[in-house]
């Protein structure tokens, strides 16, 4: 197999005109050199130099393969320096996937700092909710996932496999994100400050994202109700413009609270107490990478604050 550094000999060799001066430029002995030459004629299966006397010349073989050990040296630098590049951050991307609520609050400071310390490293956003953000990382279109899960809901978790949803990836908590009820400033539980999700039974209810939905309906059927679900949004400022119109009640994160302004709502603690919690995913090989550590440290500071 004709390899990289027999490369560099022969065109050292070939620039220099003979072992001793190739070994000179080199930093090695000639020995050495005259070592990886025999190697390199071997892989090659032909001679690649004629000496005669003190000269020494490449034969048509040595001429050609010469040629392309250029490009090939050259092109391999090249690489070096990009990985290089990559592994010391001044280069390579990151692509982040995220729920909405993730974006607008932990996402602005984590980038804001990445690009403050890296600024050749490139970092992307697109949003999406779990599983999709997820199926997105698996499926290598996304380097980083911020996902989100509830705890079950009157069911074994074991026996459910939920416990084995995300076995398969590296896992950076972030945070433990609180749900809070949501009521429109007149209603008559308004200036109560918390209640039991069954006081809610009656109401109109504005529901969340596929996932959020189902772990309303699960918390709702266990102590005992099944909620009416009128509406249905991901966008968490019409959750609250629907419920400040007075239109039905809700039960949001309280990270999506923190950027959006709740105008004629008002948030109460709700019973039973529930967490969801909020993690960064990213797949074991490219944990690894330098930029994806950088940016998953970058979240996880952001959620610390």
């Amino acid at each position: 197999m004709i390899e990289a550094r027999h490369l560099r000999v022969l065109r050292a060799v070939a620039a220099t005109g003979s072992f001793s001066a190739a070994a000179r430029e080199l930093g090695c002995t000639q020995p050495a050199v005259s070592q990886q030459m025999k190697a390199l004629e071997g892989a090659a299966g032909t001679p690649l130099l004629i000496r005669t006397g003190r000269e020494t010349r490449l034969t048509e073989a040595g001429r050609a393969l010469l040629r392309h050990a250029t490009g090939i040296l050259a092109g391999l630098t090249a690489a070096e320096e990009e990985v290089a590049a990559i592994a010391g951050l001044r280069a390579g991307r990151v692509r982040l996937v995220s729920f909405p609520s993730g974006s607008s609050t932990l996402v602005p400071m984590a980038l804001a700092e990445m690009r403050a310390a890296h600024p050749g490293t490139r970092v992307s956003l697109v949003e999406a909710e779990p599983p999709g953000s997820v199926e997105m990382l698996r499926a290598g279109d996304c380097e980083i996932a911020l996902a989100f899960r509830y705890p079950r809901v009157g069911a074994d978790v074991e026996a459910s496999g939920s416990g084995a949803e995300w076995d398969d990836l590296v896992l950076r908590p972030l945070l433990s994100d609180r749900l809070v009820g949501v009521v429109p400033e007149g209603h008559r539980l308004a200036g109560a400050g918390a209640v039991g999700i069954a006081e809610l039974a009656g109401e109109p209810w504005i529901a969340g994202c596929p996932r959020c939905r189902g772990h309303l309906v699960e918390v709702c059927e266990s102590v005992g109700f099944t909620p009416r679900i009128d509406f249905a949004t991901d966008d968490y400022p019409a959750v609250i413009g629907l419920v400040g119109a007075g239109l039905g009640v809700a039960v949001l994160p309280e990270l999506a609270l923190e950027s959006v302004r709740v105008k004629g709502a008002t948030t109460l603690e709700v019973e039973p107490a529930v967490r969801r919690e909020v993690v960064a995913l990213t797949l074991p090989d490219l944990a690894r990478v330098p930029a994806v550590a950088a940016t998953l440290d970058r979240l996880e500071r952001a959620a610390r604050r």
